[in-house]
């Protein structure tokens, strides 16, 4: 089992964002930003374009209000999204707050978060997701 299917599980707290039966979205606990938020599919799968294409398509609609969310609720341009794949063998995409293309920069260092920060960052969102 990959770490995201232990989040989906139970098996390991986060802070949850979303969740429908096909897609999870919780806050990266390594954010390049606050506000990071990840989103997957419930179904393992490792690679984000093996992912068949309603999945991919529903994936994207999950993913928009989250989207919205996070740009009502921290100081940016826009919500970025990336897909990397690279960390965890679980297709997934990234939604992060930008205001540059260096925002998105993931070779740069990630500190891991502390709990009063990732909390702030999920009730901001969630907020903004319930005024929708």
């Amino acid at each position: 089992m990959t770490i995201f299917e232990k989040i989906v599980a139970g098996e390991i707290p986060c802070f949850r964002i979303a969740e429908n039966e096909k897609f999870f979205a919780f806050l990266d606990i390594f954010p390049l930003r606050q506000g990071h938020v990840l989103v997957i599919p419930k179904t393992a799968t490792d690679k984000f374009f093996d992912l068949p294409d309603q999945v991919l398509s529903e994936m994207l609609v999950f993913a928009k209000p989250i989207a919205k969310a996070i740009e009502k609720s921290f100081d940016c341009d826009r919500c970025g999204i990336s897909v990397l794949g690279l960390e965890v063998p679980h297709a997934h995409l990234h939604l992060v707050p930008v205001n540059s293309s260096n925002d998105l920069n993931f070779t740069r260092s990630k500190p891991k978060a502390s709990d009063e920060s990732l909390k702030e960052a999920q009730l901001r969102i969630l907020a903004a997701m319930n005024q929708a």
